[in-house]
């Protein structure tokens, strides 16, 4: 098809049943080039109420949170709980690949549409469940709003600070975490489909999903009995104690901002290297001279006293301050140092790279009167054309007519009596 060769998922369709727990799921598809159906319930989707809003104007179709996790979708209304409605869901399978759902464990077998009744009607169908923790388990009927979320899947722990307690990220992760991996398992089985005619069901836990995004948290449990915390601005290296953990600084303050930057020896030659060169620009302004001669070679990090790694954070905390980022990464990339600047959101879109990658795409939104700068896709493919988005995320039954009339073939008439029933 002529829609396949400018995408990867062209000619395949998606139904999205999904609330915010699964969003960016369906919003992932979409952007491989899939036809995405958002159905909503009769009135729109809860999440529409989600901020921040476009011009500070609290409206249903003015969420920013729904204009970015619904990009590249139609939108119907359709309230499958209903004969009628369960029965145009049915039809729309027919001509469906994929189904992503995001209610609470065995509700679509509530309603005779889970994935046994589905495949019934289309075999190669594949049906993937964004759920807080997965379809079975002692938890799989519990309720888990972001905080809730991340707090159980121990993503809270490692952030913060020593002397607080745990903090949560101010952007929601668990469920875009649980989104990404429900496109990333709804692309698997559709690779599996394609080999064999199978339909599958994928079923994903935001738990599961946060869990992996922890990096070595877990090994160093499992290794040392130790469990990671957040050290603000400091990281931690565990040790055995005597002499116990060591706090290095990572996160240094300069003129306008701040700067990430490992200040330390030892066995790891690049970071070594790297520190005598950052202690060598200093010098060159006349500042850590205490620090010239310094070996960072025979640093042994195995006995190193924390009095000792706070005069070098004394001493390079107050060359930083005399510089810029955009200085000090200046001399970073000329001299090979492991130094890089902390971006704002400010910083981010008005990147260089960002740009000569042209990332930031725009997005008219007519009915707004208004042009909105949106990520674009972070992977560019040989033999596609630059990603651009297909359409702004859809008002409350933007495509109703386009979907119920002119694909299922119900008259005016009908969608009438449908709309005056509650139906859509």
């Amino acid at each position: 098809m002529e829609e396949q060769a400018h995408s990867l998922l062209g000619g395949y369709r998606v139904l999205d049943l999904t609330d915010e727990k699964g969003l960016l799921c369906g919003k992932i598809l979409g952007d491989l080039g899939a036809d995405v159906i958002k159905v909503e319930p009769p009135g729109g989707e809860r999440a529409r109420n989600h901020g921040p809003f476009c011009k500070d104007a609290p409206h249903p179709e003015k969420s920013l949170f729904w204009f970015y996790t619904n990009l590249n979708k139609r939108g119907i209304t359709l309230d499958i709980k209903t004969i009628d409605g369960k029965e145009i869901f049915e039809k729309l399978v027919q001509t469906a690949d994929f189904v992503i759902e995001s209610f609470e464990p065995g509700y679509m077998d509530s309603l005779g549409l889970g994935y046994e009744a589905l495949e019934k009607i289309n075999p190669r169908l594949i049906m993937t469940s964004v759920t807080p923790f997965g379809q079975t388990g002692p938890y799989a009927h519990y309720k888990a709003p972001d905080l809730v979320g991340v707090a159980m899947g121990g993503m809270m722990r490692p952030h913060g600070y020593a002397d607080t307690a745990p903090l949560r990220f101010s952007a929601p992760q668990f469920y875009f975490l649980g989104s990404i991996h429900g496109a990333m398992g709804s692309m698997v089985a559709h690779y599996h489909r394609e080999l064999t005619g199978e339909g599958q069901y994928v079923d994903v836990s935001c738990q599961q999903a946060v869990v992996l995004s922890l990096m070595v948290a877990a090994e160093t449990w499992d290794l040392l009995r130790v469990n990671q915390r957040g050290m603000g601005p400091y990281a931690i290296g565990v040790r055995p104690t005597p002499p116990g953990p060591l706090l290095a600084r990572r996160m240094w303050s300069c003129k306008d901002g701040y700067v990430y930057a490992m200040v330390s020896g030892g066995a790891a030659a690049g970071i070594a290297t790297s520190t005598k060169r950052m202690v060598e620009m200093a010098n060159r302004e006349g500042m850590a001279l205490e620090l010239k001669d310094m070996d960072w070679t025979a640093v042994n990090t195995a006995t190193l006293i924390q009095e000792e790694v706070n005069r070098w954070e004394r001493l390079m905390s107050a060359f930083f301050r005399t510089k810029t980022k955009q200085e000090l990464l200046d001399e970073a990339v000329k001299k090979s140092m492991m130094l890089m600047p902390v971006s704002t959101i400010k910083d981010v879109v008005e990147s260089p790279q960002l740009e000569a990658r042209e990332f930031w795409v725009q997005v008219e939104h007519s009915e707004l009167d208004e042009t909105i700068i949106y990520p674009g896709w972070p992977i560019k493919m040989s033999g596609l054309p630059p990603y651009r988005p297909q359409r702004r995320a859809p008002l409350i039954g933007e495509h109703n007519e386009e979907v119920f009339e002119k694909e299922l073939g119900l008259s005016k008439e009908q969608v009438v009596i449908l709309k005056t029933r509650g139906v859509i």
